[in-house]
């Protein structure tokens, strides 16, 4: 991301300043560190499919966080204020169904046969206890980072620069954390042409840079709530790839919460989509204003060559003949 900030933020990128810094060096240390290292922590303690669907209350905590700092505005007695409320609740009630709720087992053709001992159903209560606790921390840090971000964007509005400071602040904060909880053992920094070097790379380019450059095109336009909506669709591709890949059951009780989800996202929409109603003026609305408020700004001068005597437009307006414009 650095060599096209560098080159394409030129024009925009703003001078530097100590806030600036404070704030990118937060947004560092929310994200790429606390959030990804809680969440794959949790993720080892439960399952890919539990860690995103404890994921789906990030809208919930971003519209509270929002709500606080002013990023979004609620008025209870507008009907498409309370569809964002009810919108949001749904995608929280949604993911407790998917978390909580299994049901009877779904059996899809290419699962049959498979061993589903990494699935949901084998994981320990504690574990996932503590699975559940790990991911509920990433997921407040993620909120806070998106809100973070989004009022970092109004005084440095170059998302290419943006995405490449925080890059390379949570590099060095996450290389700092990692020094600490890895002494001793240098196996742990050891990388092979494996799987492992292709989470690591996937998720440098795609997880964090690209994320946080889109996300911040998005938020620009559309607030910090409506990009946090679009998260528990995560949930839902999630567990659609992990049947294919990692050959997780899937229940019925995921099926309902999806649906939950998916209507519940859809009110949010909807509820915000009032909000960019509003149109800016066409070209000639605003060449018409400009003509207006010039023919009341000028007046031209005018000299009756008869009476020598200097008058104005709005004199000649009273009776005035033959006279010379100037």
């Amino acid at each position: 991301m650095a060599p096209f900030a560098f080159i394409l933020d030129k024009k925009v990128r703003p001078k530097m300043t100590v806030p600036i810094l404070i704030k990118l060096l937060l947004l560092g240390l929310l994200e790429p560190v606390i959030d990804q290292n809680m969440y794959y922590i949790g993720m080892k303690y439960t399952t890919a499919t539990f860690a995103a669907a404890m994921y789906n209350i990030l809208p919930a905590i971003t519209f509270i966080l929002a709500w606080i700092v002013r990023l979004e505005k609620v008025k209870l007695k507008s009907i498409r204020s309370q569809a964002k409320v009810f919108g949001t609740v749904a995608t929280v009630a949604g993911a407790m169904v998917m978390t909580l709720i299994k049901g009877p087992y779904i059996e899809l053709f290419w699962t049959r046969g498979a061993s589903h001992q990494s699935g949901s159903g084998g994981i320990d209560i504690h574990h996932a206890i503590k699975g559940a606790s790990l991911i509920t921390v990433g997921c407040f840090s993620w909120a806070c980072f998106i809100i973070l971000q989004a009022i970092t964007l109004e005084t440095y509005p170059a998302e290419l620069s943006l995405t490449a400071w925080i890059c390379l602040f949570g590099t060095v904060e996450g290389s700092v954390l990692a020094l600490i909880m890895e002494r001793g053992n240098p196996s742990a920094w050891f990388i092979h042409w494996d799987t492992k070097l292709m989470a690591v790379v996937y998720s440098g380019i795609v997880c964090s840079g690209l994320a946080y450059y889109i996300q911040g095109i998005v938020m620009k336009d559309r607030g910090p709530v409506f990009v946090s909506a679009f998260s528990p669709l995560c949930m839902i591709i999630v567990a659609i790839m992990s049947s294919f890949i990692l050959g997780e059951q899937l229940f019925l009780g995921r099926m309902i919460g999806a649906i939950v989800v998916v209507v519940g996202l859809y009110l949010v929409i909807w509820g915000k989509s009032n909000d960019y109603n509003s149109t800016p003026p066409s070209t000639d609305e605003k060449i018409s204003s400009m003509k207006t408020a010039e023919s009341f700004d000028q007046e031209a001068i005018i000299i009756d060559v008869h009476d020598k005597k200097v008058v104005t437009s709005k004199e000649q307006l009273h009776g005035k003949d033959d006279p010379t414009i100037v």
